[in-house]
Order: C-alpha cells, then structure tokens, then sequence
C-alpha cells in the first residue's frame, strides 16, 4: 500500500487534533475559580446530560452523554454545574481552527472541537519531524487561546485519531509506520473507526475480539460478517490500509433544532409551543446557510423512548418562512394520538441554491392542506407551557420577558462597579456572584440583592476578553439558539 512507501512516493503523514474536554476547557479558562475542580457542562434538567467534563471530573468515572444526576453523584460536592453557553464554545472554536487552517493548510474539520489536517509539506518528512510540527502547532494555539489539546499522527485518519486519543490529555503521539501493527493489533475491535454496537456484537460471535483478529481474518468471511461493503472497508482499515483524503467538509445535508423536555407534554396547547420553539430555532440557523430546503422534518421522541419522524418535501427548495411552518404544522402529532412525548425537534433539508424566484409562493402555499387551528394560546398558556424545558436563555427570548432577575447558578452578569462575572447562587433574595473573566489572577465574590437596579445579565462572550466585534459576536451567537451545545464527539 501507499503509506508504506514502497510505490516510491513521499510517506503521507495525517493528523488528527482533538481539542481536550473542550467545553469544560473553556469554562475553566473563562472562570478561572473552576480551574482543577470537577466541571460538569450540560443540562440542569431532571434529563440533563453531560455534554462535557473536565478531566478533573473524569477522574470520578464521569463521561459525555451520561446523565447528569448520575454524574453529580460521581462526582460529589466539590462538582461544579455549568449550562452549556453555546456562543462561547462558537467562538473559541473559530479562533482555534483559524490557527489551524493557518498552519496546516488542508484541513477537514469534524466537529466543534476536532480535525484532521495533512499538511503537503510534512510529506516524506520523518516521525520527529511531524512531532516538533505537532507541539509547534499546539503551542501556537495554547499561547492564543490559552486552551490545551492534543495531537496523533499516523499514515492514514484511522491511526491519526487513535493516536490522539494515546496523546492525551495535552500531548502529542505519532504512530511511525513501522508501529502500527504494534499499536493497533491488541486494541479491542470497537476501537476501529466505523464498528459500532451492532457491529462489535456480530464480531464476538465470530470470536473476534481485537483489531489483530480481525485484521488475520478472511477478508471474504468478515464481509459475510458485516456486510459486502461496510465489512470490505472496516477489514481493509484493521490492515492498516486507509487511504481517505483529507479534505474539508461538504456543506450542511440539513440543519435543525431539537429539544428534550423536562416534563413530558401532554397537552395540544404544550406540544404547539414545543414545536414552534424548534422552527424558530431551526430557521434562524437556516436563514444563515443562504439556501433553500426541499424538505421539512418533525422528530418526536416519546415517553417510552421511542422515536417518530415525519417529512414532507416541496417541488423545488424554499425559504418562504410560512410554506415551512405550516409543513412542520402539518406533520406534527399529539399527545393524544402518540402518548406523552419528551421531544420535539424540527430540520430542514434537501438545501440547495436558489437559482430562480418563486413568482408567486402563495400558490405553493395552497399545495399545504393546513390543519384546523386550535383555539389560540393565552400568554398564560404559553408561560406555562415553555416553562417545561428548565428555563434557558432561548425560551426567555421567545417570551419575550424580562428575565434579569432569574439569576441562575453560573449565569453571565454585569454590574459596573465589579465589571463582568457570574452567579455561583441565589435565595433568600440573596445573589451571590463571582467576579472574573478569562484574564482575571485575583477574583472576588460579591453579594447583591435579587432586585439591584445595577446587576443585569451579562454577553457570555465578554467573559473571554477577545476583543471581539459585533461581527464576530454575531457569527457566533447565530447558533446560541438552545442550551445543548454544538455537536462534539
């Protein structure tokens, strides 16, 4: 194969950065009281989860996606909750890959915190050559943005990735060609890149248990195991063989918005709130993007966990707002129909340019039989009904109320003697807040009554003292539109 060199072509190095529990990084950064302390980002809901932990928290077992109240309890007193702020995570995102993208040049960006980059002139260099590049690019990045993270190297994405996960947390591991057998071999099979449950389950009971098992398989007995194609790709990367190029992304297939919900609904009146909630969030996202959607989709998820999605797809793509809301209306169900439903979510997709303007998209409209409308929603209604989700910025937002005395632990505040901080508590019409920002040696905490005229919420992105401009702070808080975070490994 290629990457050993043998065709006489230069060696291709790729690498893979995976920036260390990102978002709990970026919480200690920018509150510097949380440095060494058990951070946990996620939902503060009775269904919250772990959408980040500090490596502080790890220590307790704690890990991403698990659920919160179990992660508290792992955890113990000592942890510190934090709900996800979205922009923030945005935001130091961007100025890291910046600097990626600057010194690396190709580079394919996986999620919110991760990469692959194959610069072209590392090509034929040695191992200690591509490990200085490596600490040379993590160092840039930690004196720019202060965050740690760390690098793997290896001839193909597969050995790139799992040599970061070796480098961490905060290091740099590159896995030489002739290392590879070495390393990869005793790793169990569902350390490969692509073998999920299903397909770990199906290799056990073949007796395959390691990558070099399945690697010393018949390559035509795993694609009987796996599957014709999937099993061909997944036995050829247990060889070792991986030849994916690097590249960067496609645009967006779809781009949506959905929301797990504390309490059940139960109700029409609940359900609609949920579901207009989700449309608005999904489109001020898909008003960026500058194209059109074919295809509207509402996901439920149930009481019983079981999941329910409908679509509905328009002759030609559209970003006429009313078409989509009344499609999303149109395939929504109740409670009455499904059973209690803890999700709600709404995403569009088949997005494509507009290359010619509807003359007349009221006729389009026509083509959507709208449902009977329920008897309008009295503020009351929809106060009670948005409570539901846990109270996060968004749902504020869509009410449209002033909720600058809802101060919640870890909240972003201002006051002007102090400058900017955050609530650590409240009660007793008592709020006690943290004073500090990113560049702050010395903290101080501060009391204040729940109704100081002087005490108002805060940007979350002032907290990292970038300098940044109205611009960048639109870009983003373009997607600060729910309290999950972007997605992330």
């Amino acid at each position: 194969m290629s990457s050993t060199g043998s065709d006489h072509r230069p060696r291709r190095w790729v690498l893979h950065i995976d920036m260390d529990a990102f978002f709990a990084s970026v919480e200690q950064l920018t509150r510097p009281t949380l440095r060494g302390r058990p951070v946990l980002v996620g939902g503060v809901s009775g269904r919250g989860v772990v959408a980040g932990a500090s490596y502080e928290a790890r220590r307790f077992g704690v890990h991403s996606a698990m659920p919160m109240w179990q992660a508290k309890k792992r955890a113990g007193f000592s942890a510190v909750i934090v709900r996800p702020r979205r922009s923030v995570y945005v935001a130091a995102s961007r100025k890291v890959f910046d600097i990626v993208a600057r010194h690396a040049g190709v580079m394919e960006q996986l999620s919110i915190d991760e990469a692959f980059l194959e610069p072209a002139h590392l090509q034929g260099a040695t191992a200690s050559q591509v490990e200085a590049w490596a600490q040379d690019l993590r160092a840039a990045i930690k004196e720019a943005t202060g965050l740690p993270s760390s690098v793997g190297a290896g001839s193909g994405k597969q050995y790139a990735k799992i040599a970061s996960g070796l480098a961490k947390p905060d290091g740099v591991r590159v896995i030489t060609h002739e290392q590879q057998a070495q390393v990869l071999n005793p790793l169990p099979v569902r350390k490969l890149w692509g073998i999920g449950p299903v397909a770990e389950s199906k290799l056990h009971q073949v007796g395959i248990r390691t990558i070099g098992e399945f690697a010393a398989m018949d390559a035509d007995t795993a694609r009987a195991v796996l599957g014709k194609t999937v099993g061909g790709s997944l036995h050829a990367l247990a060889r070792g063989v991986d030849e994916r190029p690097t590249a960067p992304r496609a645009e967006s297939k779809s781009i949506g918005a959905e929301h797990t919900y504390a309490q059940d609904l139960l109700t029409v009146a609940e359900v609609d709130v949920a579901l207009r909630r989700a449309f608005e969030q999904a489109f001020v996202r898909f008003a960026k993007d500058r194209r059109g959607a074919k295809t509207v989709t509402v996901k439920m998820k149930l009481a019983d966990f079981s999941q329910h999605t409908r679509s509905a797809t328009l002759p030609h793509p559209t970003d006429d707002r009313e078409l989509l809301w009344m499609q999303a209306q149109n395939l929504i169900r109740y409670p009455k129909d499904t059973g209690p439903i803890r999700l709600v979510g709404v995403s569009f997709s088949g997005l494509e340019d507009m290359n010619q303007q509807v003359m007349f998209p009221e006729l389009d409209r026509l083509l959507v039989t709208t449902r009977q409308e329920t008897e309008s929603l009295s503020e009351e209604d929809m106060e009670a009904s948005m409570t539901l989700a846990g109270g996060s910025d968004a749902l504020q937002s869509v009410q449209g109320q002033d909720s600058s005395h809802q101060w919640w632990p870890t909240r972003d505040v201002y006051h002007p003697d102090f400058g900017h901080g955050w609530v650590q508590g409240s009660g007793l019409g008592v709020v006690s807040v943290r004073f500090e920002t990113r560049t702050t040696t010395r903290g101080v905490t501060r009391s204040f009554r729940v109704d100081d005229p002087l005490l108002e919420p805060a940007d979350p992105l002032d907290s990292l003292e970038w300098g940044l401009g109205p611009r960048e702070k639109q870009r983003a808080q373009a997607l600060d539109v729910g309290e999950q975070p972007p997605a992330a490994k």
